[in-house]
């Protein structure tokens, strides 16, 4: 395995890919096909999308483990069917007006296979930040099943390809891409990584300060996981948050240096797009695609407001 990062696609280019955060997900409710659909038509060089899976084991793009921040749904997702999943309104929270080419309210969930297919029918090259979301009540079933929907999608592990799009694998968990090393390339591991916050760490549940220690340890320890598989080159691309770039500056430089491949989140605010830029990052993840397009190009779009959650 490698521990270079993949080919830039347009070698001549210097700027950096723009990644969809969740799609589109300023303008159009994140992870729904009307936001996937218009990151596409603003020219998004990839996608990035979140999935868990439902009761019945299907792969569903949503970000959260539970339903009620972009639904009209309640519980977690694990406690569902797709059928179930499906009745639900993805889309009415974000107040957004849906153009009719983006498909009806009923149909913005998509599962992972159909994901797949959009980005296909999309005739160039694509990139898709596939985020594999633990903890997962599933385990490691998590992981066996979508590399049997990619495979089963025409998913080549040597080039990590369908087609046109080009797949990459990213979790926070270190033992996800760990379990997924055997198979897929290094070059297309990306191992996410944040800053433990400062504050106390939120809970539903009444810790007392011994218990939010404990949790705040285990960040830490995450965290740590995350940055040796990065420094030893286990993970072939790095993900990092800007507030962890800005924090961890030189240790940014040192992996760009070490050749692995930076994929930053979720930059919108143009003074991070310039850092981004100006530091090396290859490849910048927004909800602002078009925006940042344009920004990187010398042109001056003004970026969509945010509506709802």
């Amino acid at each position: 395995m490698h521990v270079t990062g993949p080919e830039h696609p347009h070698p001549t280019d210097p700027r950096p890919l723009v990644i969809a955060h969740r799609g589109s997900s300023a303008a159009f409710a994140e992870n729904t096909r009307a936001a996937f659909l218009h990151a596409l038509a603003e020219g998004a060089d990839g996608v990035e999308v979140d999935v868990h899976l439902s009761r019945d084991r299907h792969l569903v793009c949503l970000h959260d483990p539970t339903l009620e921040r972009t639904s009209n749904g309640s519980g977690p997702v694990a406690d569902h069917t797709l059928a179930q999943l499906r009745r639900l309104d993805f889309h009415g929270w974000k107040g957004a007006r849906l153009p009719g080419e983006y498909g009806p309210a009923s149909a913005q969930l998509l599962t992972l296979p159909e994901l797949l297919g959009l980005l296909v029918e999309a005739g160039r090259p694509v990139r898709l930040a596939l985020e594999l979301k633990h903890p997962s009540p599933f385990g490691h079933e998590l992981e066996e099943r979508a590399l049997s929907c990619l495979l089963s999608a025409g998913w080549d592990p040597e080039t990590s390809r369908i087609g046109a799009v080009e797949v990459s694998f990213m979790s926070f968990y270190a033992g996800s891409l760990q379990y997924l090393a055997p198979a897929v390339d290094t070059d297309h591991l990306c191992q996410l990584v944040s800053l433990v916050p400062n504050e106390p760490v939120a809970s539903r549940f009444s810790l007392g300060p011994l218990s939010r220690a404990a949790v705040r340890a285990t960040l830490r320890q995450a965290v740590a996981d995350a940055e040796r598989l990065i420094w030893e080159g286990r993970a072939g691309m790095a993900g990092p948050g800007v507030a962890y770039v800005r924090r961890h500056l030189a240790d940014v430089k040192a992996w760009l240096a070490a050749g692995r491949v930076l994929r930053v989140w979720t930059a919108d605010r143009p003074e991070d797009v310039e850092l981004l830029r100006a530091v090396g990052v290859q490849e910048i993840t927004t909800n602002v695609p078009g925006a940042v397009l344009a920004q990187l190009a010398g042109r001056s779009v003004p970026a969509p407001a945010y509506v709802g959650r």
